[in-house]
């Protein structure tokens, strides 16, 4: 008599894709989530931990996807659209995340994670006081928030130290969630009477010393009242203001850095400020909020419309090369060691690799390639020697140096801070390059943890 099997549940198969997930068999997993969702498309825990999953990766699309269906087929489930419009902050799409936070709300007045986005948004969107009442709706239940954890058996213990007013590293590849069970505290809301979560180590990721003053003195006190190891302290961090950062590493050998003048948004402008500036307002990155002016006339229409009451007039530094076309190199400097990420290239002067033609451009990535492939071949030895000097003088765990390179091999200098991200590239095959040299990154990231939190 033949034996019939019945075929696995829609609760067995999710089962075993969290098993996987947890035992960090990516590829496996999302195999498994994939049976999942054949069998129940609709499937909020499938899609969702799906798209956590595609992000661990590096799969901002495929999270998309799995977000925008979960939505689709659960309209009025609001963790799915506070998970898109995260991942819309992250592409600077502030107006599209900002109505997903407030259908969030809609769907349930009250929730943290849905007022914490908005308030970032709106913290982008230079509206700090609206910002500020979602803060404290956010955070009415305390400072602490424990992070999801997805390892098997207890993970090593980390607190992360964050702002509320945002600025902080994106530590979201860094922190591999089935290895560390992350707890993060909100700096400015500590109530030092309290005592500290459990933790074997401390990762200050409050990375904007221009934006976030009072979380890094807040930072400091935390730091001080424990006995385990710190990633990026928050005194050094304290001391990497753009303004402050260009001061200090100009007097380094072939660096060029430029000068930087803080001025008032309403004027009246010195007659020191030379034009052409860059002129933005601090606290702000992926080129919001950032300006170029040609002529001393146009600086009022122009620094008009910025959010601010004090803003940053640079020196623009000349990163064209040869053929008029501008470059962006970025190296990752983790625990002194020096690790390169990627190379923009661009006609325009404000330089992002997320708006750089380089999916476009074959001869661009091939150029990317190389660097990546011998960073210091292509730099120069004048430009891979100052930053190794930028490295020292930094004396951070983790941060980042954005720079071109001078037709004398000098290194000009854009930014020097803790608050870069290293991002996995996309899915596409044109992305194959990249992969190693970020591997080698965030590889470099886990075993710094790994050594301060359970030294030998």
């Amino acid at each position: 008599m033949q034996t019939t099997v019945d075929p696995p549940t829609t609760e067995a198969l999710l089962g075993e894709a969290r098993r996987l997930a947890r035992a960090a068999a990516d590829e496996r997993a999302k195999r498994a989530y994939l049976d999942v969702l054949r069998r129940d498309a609709t499937c909020l825990e499938a899609l969702l931990e799906l798209a956590r999953l595609a992000l661990r990766s590096g799969h901002r699309s495929a999270a998309r996807t799995a977000y925008q269906q979960a939505i689709f087929c659960h309209p009025y489930e609001p963790t799915a659209r506070v998970n898109l419009g995260n991942l819309m902050i992250e592409t600077a799409e502030f107006d599209a995340a900002r109505a997903e936070f407030e259908l969030a709300l809609a769907a349930r007045p009250g929730m943290a994670a849905a007022h914490q986005g908005l308030a970032r948004v709106l913290g982008a969107l230079g509206e700090p006081g609206a910002a500020a009442e979602h803060w404290r709706q956010a955070l009415g239940g305390g400072a602490i928030a424990p992070q999801p954890y997805c390892g098997d058996g207890a993970g090593v213990p980390v607190l992360l130290l964050v702002s509320a007013t945002g600025g902080n590293i994106p530590t979201r590849a860094l922190l591999d969630d089935t290895v560390f069970a992350v707890t993060a505290l909100y700096a400015e809301h500590h109530d030092p009477a309290l005592p500290l979560p459990p933790h074997a180590l401390i990762f200050n990721a409050i990375g904007d010393a221009d934006l976030c003053g009072a979380a890094l003195e807040n930072a400091r006190a935390i730091v001080a009242a424990s006995a385990a190891p710190v990633v990026n302290p928050p005194a050094l961090v304290s001391r990497t203001g753009r303004v402050a950062i260009a001061d200090r590493l100009r007097g380094l050998a072939d660096v060029v850095a430029p000068r930087i003048a803080m001025i008032a948004r309403a004027g009246p402008f010195s007659a020191d400020l030379t034009v052409p500036c860059l002129v933005r307002s601090p606290g702000f990155h992926t080129g919001q909020h950032f300006v170029r002016v040609e002529r001393r006339e146009d600086l009022p229409a122009a620094v008009a419309e910025l959010p601010g009451e004090e803003l940053l007039a640079i020196e623009p530094l000349d990163a064209r090369g040869a053929d008029g076309l501008f470059r962006k190199y970025r190296v990752m400097l983790v625990g002194g060691a020096l690790y390169p990420l990627h190379l923009a290239v661009s006609a325009h002067w404000k330089v992002h690799y997320f708006s750089a033609a380089m999916a476009q451009d074959e001869a661009h990535r091939t150029e990317e390639a190389a660097f990546l492939a011998d960073f210091g071949a292509v730099i120069g030895q004048r430009a891979a020697a100052a930053l190794a000097a930028i490295a020292a003088a930094l004396g951070l765990d983790y941060a980042g140096v954005d720079f071109a390179v001078a037709p004398d091999g000098r290194l000009l200098l854009f930014e020097a801070n803790p608050g870069m991200v290293i991002s996995p590239p996309g899915p596409e095959a044109i992305w194959d390059y990249r992969r190693a040299p970020t591997d080698r990154a965030l590889a470099a990231v886990k075993s710094l943890l790994l050594a301060k939190a359970l030294p030998q």
